[in-house]
Parts: C-alpha cells; structure tokens; sequence
C-alpha cells in the first residue's frame, strides 16, 4: 500500500445514547477499493456517515484521518471540500431544488454534460431533486453527485440494492470510471468504500479487501470474493463460528 487515503483507529459512535461503533479500525490506501459486509443494523452506515461528519452521530473515542489530516468534528461541508463524497443509500427527496441547480453548486468538474449522459440522468435535469424519482433513478442520481464532486475518497452505501441489472451495469460503469479502474493501479489517485448487501456490486467492480461488520465492530478482513463467498454458503454467523473456532485453535 502506498499513501494513506483514510485512516480510522478505535472509532467508538453513538446515536442517542446507544452505543453503535464500538473501537472500529480501518485503513484504506490511496487507489485501493475496499468492501463492508454485514448484516442489517451492524453499523456499516453508520461508518460511512461518521466518516461524512452527519449530525447525530456522537464520536466518543478514537479518530478519523484523510490524507494525514484528523477530521473528526468538522462539518459535512467541511469534509466534502477536502475530497470525500458519500452516495446515500436512500437520498432525501428536496423540493424546490432542481437536480441540475444541485449539481453545478457542488460540481468539482468542468462539464458534468458527459456525466449525465453516462448515467442517462438528463432529462430528470429539471426535476426538483429525487422527487418522485425511482429506485433506479435514485441511484443514479447519487453517483451523479459523487461524480460531479470528483472526492478523493468515494463511498457508497449499498449502490446496487433495489435497482435492477441494467441499472447495475450503468452504475458500475460510472462507478469504475470515478475510481479509474482502467488505469494502473500506480495510477490511481481516488479510493473507494462501499457497503454491500447482495455482494453483486463485485460482479462489476474489482475490489482489494473486503470486511465483515458485526455488532459495531469490524471481525474479519480477507479477500472480498472469499468473504462473500463464504457469506453465502455459511451466512454471517458461520463467519463468527469460524472466528470462533480459529480463536480457540489459536489459545491451544
């Protein structure tokens, strides 16, 4: 691994008292993809959403490091500007702000032209933002956001549930072209962290190391295709057993 792109140590979040991350530790290198898996409710947007900076997510412990930097307490707007942009799994709905208006405010581009026509988003150009819009829709215009932004670091929660293949295929594509994965890997400048739920985002995007989330904590890192593979036969309480086991194999 080259340089650092995002580094969390012992990461502890609350939410309203509750205590959701309990001493997470990641590291994610610049031009490297990185995968979360894990069950509903483990605490893999809550990650991504700490990393962002949202409100109501209380950082009790630990850090959060981009490009050497400590971001931990800075605003969302903050956070953005310094390269990090987040595609949510279901983006609010605004009206009164045309999707296009949205985007040239926050663009990071010359010509977003060529990023619509990739996502097939132009004639929503002129609806007020992810009103009304479908599954499909929705997604698209989340990774139209994130493009536009061009961050250093790009996360992604769940980009591929409740979307059908072809629109699969569409993200994907715009999803490996936003981390240059036609390119080297010396090559690449942006990295990637994505939370998964059916695993098929990886039948199109290649990703370094993938990680199960259980309970607030991060149990396991290995090779993506392995962790899922092993995800479907066994489901995630084969992946504690087998943890389990391995403990125990190595007290003995």
């Amino acid at each position: 691994m080259g340089n650092v792109m995002l580094e969390i140590k012992d990461l502890w979040v609350e939410i309203e008292g509750r205590s959701i991350l309990k001493g997470v530790n990641l590291v994610v290198g610049e031009g490297e993809v990185h995968i979360l898996f894990g069950p509903n409710g483990s605490g893999k947007s809550t990650l991504l959403s700490s990393v962002i900076g949202l409100p109501g997510y209380r950082i009790v412990k630990g850090s959060i490091r981009f490009r050497g930097e400590r971001i931990d307490g800075f605003r969302p707007d903050e956070i953005a500007k310094r390269g990090v942009g987040l595609a949510f799994q279901r983006p609010p709905a605004i009206k009164g702000v045309k999707l296009d208006m949205f985007i040239q405010s926050i663009a990071n581009v010359s010509d977003c032209a060529p990023l619509y026509r990739e996502l097939e988003l132009d004639y929503l150009k002129d609806r007020d933002l992810n009103a009304g819009f479908s599954g499909g829709e929705l997604k698209r215009s989340e990774m139209l956001k994130v493009a536009a932004q061009a961050p250093g670091l790009v996360m992604l929660d769940e980009p591929e549930s409740g979307v059908d293949l072809e629109h699969i295929a569409v993200i994907s594509g715009a999803i490996n072209k936003l981390l240059k994965k036609d390119r080297p890997c010396s090559d690449r400048s942006s990295s990637g962290l994505i939370i998964t739920h059916t695993g098929y985002i990886l039948d199109y995007v290649k990703a370094d190391r993938g990680h199960v989330f259980i309970d607030g904590r991060i149990v396991c890192t290995d090779n993506p295709l392995e962790i899922f593979h092993g995800i479907q036969k066994q489901g995630y309480e084969g992946c504690v057993h087998h943890l389990g086991q391995q403990a125990i194999g190595g007290a003995s």
